[in-house]
């Protein structure tokens, strides 16, 4: 699905591998792009008044749910560390992701990598403490979504991390990119309301209500990619021609769906936010 388990491709690649291999950089091309300008927007929206100690600027950002509460420095101060874990996550994975970076300057490989590891797990302790200390008026059903989420990026960073320990770097890659999948479940989650709410309007009451879908994708938007993930594992390990075509055909299909809730996030959500700034 990514550039990380991808190996050059020799001039007698099967044309099957070969579009497997072009649709899966065309995902990591758009997935840098989308992860660089969400990147982008926490440091500029958050970044600034989070170190200065501003916290009451947060709410200025109608979008947020539940940002500063006067009194809860608890809550304040892991909402915060939550927002610069989530950058470091964002900026951190998608370098991991990069295979130049791991052939070419490996110390720098695993020092991003321990700290995107690292980075992920705490987020992950965080989210758990705001989901349940800190209670947002989610629903029991979303509330779980996310401790699942929480639970699945302890155990794949915990076994990215052993497996790196024990240096079987095939399986590693592997926990590690599914890792990266669910550790990103908030930008899928961005992303796919987007999208949806974009392809919705033509259908209009005809379609599943934005909370009908918000309930389900509150589950789908980490499940959804990583099994994308292993059925493109499987593919790739020996799916055969025409498997690697149909996995190759899914990952355009997907490509397009996430640009579109890419774009749609910048345009109607981020950059409005930005300009206000």
């Amino acid at each position: 699905m990514t550039a990380t388990v991808l190996t050059p491709a020799s001039r007698t690649t099967p044309a099957a591998a070969a579009a497997l291999e072009a649709a899966a950089k065309l995902w990591f091309a758009a997935a840098v792009i989308g992860q660089g300008l969400f990147v982008f927007y926490i440091l500029a929206a958050y970044g600034p008044t989070t170190l200065s100690g501003d916290f009451a600027a947060w709410n200025e950002n109608k979008q947020l749910l539940k940002g500063y509460v006067p009194g809860d420095t608890a809550g304040n101060l892991a909402f915060a560390a939550h927002v610069l874990m989530a950058a470091v996550v964002t900026f951190g994975g998608t370098l991991q992701l990069v295979p130049q970076i791991r052939a070419r300057a490996p110390a720098v490989h695993r020092w991003i990598g321990r700290a995107f590891l690292t980075t992920a797990i705490l987020a992950s302790v965080v989210g758990l403490y705001m989901t349940w200390g800190r209670p947002t008026g989610d629903s029991l059903p979303n509330a779980i979504a996310i401790s699942l989420d929480a639970v699945l990026i302890l155990t794949f960073a915990g076994l990215a991390w052993r497996t790196a320990m024990a240096r079987d770097f095939v399986h590693h890659r592997r926990w590690a990119m599914r890792t990266f999948v669910v550790a990103n479940g908030v930008w899928f989650l961005r992303l796919g309301i987007v999208a949806y709410g974009i392809l919705r309007k033509p259908f209009g009451d005809a379609a599943p209500s934005m909370g009908t879908f918000f309930d389900i994708w509150n589950f789908g938007c980490y499940l959804v990619p990583l099994a994308i993930l292993e059925l493109y594992f499987l593919a790739k390990a020996g799916g055969g021609p025409r498997g690697r075509l149909a996995m190759a055909g899914g990952l355009v299909v997907a490509t397009g769906l996430m640009s579109l809730g890419i774009a749609g996030s910048w345009f109607g959500m981020f950059a409005p936010v930005l300009a206000k700034l």
